[in-house]
């Protein structure tokens, strides 16, 4: 009896210590920028694949708002590919022959974010997050938005939330297909 009460208490403590370096470790987020100056986070957990997209091999669609590339054949899928700095008020991406793309599943949903260029993975605490307030954000972005923190450089990086992004009313609207 003596040794299973030591089993389990030396359990809880590998429990409890592989829960505390988790939280010193931090989750890994990917960073990227958005328009010129904005930088922007989105949950490694979330991504399925980064790649770099030729323009010519992208399919526009017509009558889709702004902000949609159009479709790109992904894996043998279709995966619809979206301007996401244009999606949360910034301004759109111009003339480049190759755009970054950020492959994200959330769910049953797969949804190609485009971006003007992938910076880093880096890890951060979630507790650390701030939540958003009205007026330090462009409304536009902050039903996308999770929170932001402070980087090391004194910079804001934003933390985007995946779920809204894959679940925006503009791909019911647009009768978006999943990828």
């Amino acid at each position: 009896m003596i040794d299973s009460a030591n089993t389990s208490n030396s359990t809880s403590v590998a429990t409890i210590e592989a829960i505390n370096a988790s939280l010193e470790e931090g989750e890994k987020f990917l960073r990227f920028q958005l328009g010129a100056e904005g930088i922007a986070l989105l949950p490694l957990n979330v991504i399925k694949q980064v790649m770099q997209v030729s323009v010519n091999e992208i399919l526009p669609v017509p009558q889709m708002p702004g902000c949609v590339f159009g479709i790109y054949n992904w894996r043998g899928e279709m995966l619809w590919l979206v301007d996401i700095g244009q999606l949360v008020g910034f301004p759109p991406l111009s003339g480049s022959e190759n755009v970054m793309a950020i492959a994200i599943q959330i769910e049953d949903k797969t949804l190609g974010l485009v971006v003007k260029q992938i910076n880093d993975i880096e890890r951060h605490h979630l507790h650390q997050i701030n939540l958003p307030a009205i007026g330090l954000f462009a409304p536009e972005l902050m039903p996308y938005l999770q929170g932001y923190l402070i980087g090391a450089n004194q910079e804001v990086l934003m933390v985007l939330n995946a779920g809204a992004i894959a679940n925006a009313p503009l791909w019911q609207i647009n009768r978006m297909g999943n990828g």
